[in-house]
């Protein structure tokens, strides 16, 4: 349709920068159309005029959100911030993505990390059970916490992203940024934790990690237990059973290495991840969140007040499994 319509244009166009020399029949007949397809498509040129005006208005709006706080965004995305306009826009999806690929706006795709985690110096006997086996959303907010360390390179160095999430909410509960792999910047992830959140933790609270020798050193441990939470631990090499977390790290890094790739300075990253952590917890819309970002999703759960206008509000989820439940399965540690 749109190659037929390009050669009712070029005839059209030909017919005015040559007025008298061409006929439209014969035009059409060079071109392989019919001369009422012609003259329709012309009688048509309002309401394609006012469709190509509608256009650009929409995707004035959809670049609005996919350049909000500097982050890209796909379709989805785009769709959920629509709705959290004040007032909310609802624009089809379909439409987004039609608009997107008209005016050759893309969102980047995640490529696959070539590398594998960081090896591990010091290996103690410390492990702990897989007592989560993968069971990631079963349980509810604050019962499945899991936690992990990435690094950021910059400027031929290397800065340290402890972290700890909600495995339910998707929420980042704690994080630490640190210059060095130090065992302390974990032992302050957890205690940023209790501080924030300490209050709506659980006696059933699990805290998952992997085999890394941050997690079983003595002064890790030693804090877990300070702060009645109970340990489960990946099976080795499996990044899967914590996969929750590497997901947020892989996306972070998609939005945030280009920023950094310029840094000179500790304090520049630092400034970087808090942007980016505070952006993910409160904007970043999470289709499977009810359209919701991590915090927004965690307070409808909490209360039962969907934020949105829109129709048909989706209702809380249901729990799947009772928290007595969680970590009664024995698990295993290779």
């Amino acid at each position: 349709m749109e190659k037929t319509s390009y050669k009712y244009e070029v005839i059209h166009n030909t017919l005015e920068d040559s007025p008298g020399v061409f006929s439209v029949s014969i035009l059409c007949e060079l071109a392989g159309v019919s001369r009422s397809g012609y003259y329709a498509w012309l009688k048509a040129a309002p309401a394609r005029e006012a469709r190509e005006l509608q256009d650009k208005a929409d995707f004035e709006l959809i670049l609005a959100i996919y350049k909000k706080r500097g982050y890209s965004k796909g379709a989805r995305s785009i769709y959920m911030g629509l709705l959290h306009m004040n007032p909310p826009v609802v624009m089809n999806i379909k439409k987004i993505r039609r608009l997107m690929k008209k005016y050759h706006l893309f969102c980047p795709i995640r490529k696959a990390n070539p590398y594998r985690r960081m090896a591990k110096a010091i290996k103690t006997s410390n492990y702990a059970d897989n007592l989560l086996q993968r069971e990631f959303e079963c349980y509810g907010p604050r019962y499945v916490l899991l936690t992990d360390i990435t690094y950021i390179p910059y400027n031929g160095e290397f800065a340290y992203l402890s972290t700890i999430l909600d495995a339910y909410t998707k929420q980042i509960l704690a994080y630490v940024l640190s210059d060095s792999l130090e065992i302390d910047f974990v032992k302050e992830t957890v205690e940023n934790l209790i501080r924030d959140h300490g209050i709506s933790l659980h006696k059933e609270t699990l805290i998952h990690s992997d085999q890394g020798s941050h997690y079983t050193s003595t002064t890790f441990i030693q804090i877990i237990e300070n702060c009645d939470l109970r340990r489960s631990m990946s099976r080795r090499g499996n990044c899967w059973d914590n996969s929750p977390q590497e997901s947020f790290f892989g996306h972070m890094k998609d939005h945030i290495l280009d920023k950094v790739k310029g840094c000179t300075e500790f304090q520049q990253i630092k400034d970087i991840v808090d942007d980016y952590i505070d952006y993910y917890n409160n904007e970043a819309y999470v289709w499977e969140l009810c359209m919701l970002s991590p915090n927004e999703y965690y307070n409808f759960i909490t209360t039962g007040v969907y934020p949105l206008s829109i129709a048909n509000p989706p209702q809380v989820p249901q729990i799947l499994k009772e928290p007595s439940e969680l970590g009664t399965k024995q698990g295993n540690i290779d």
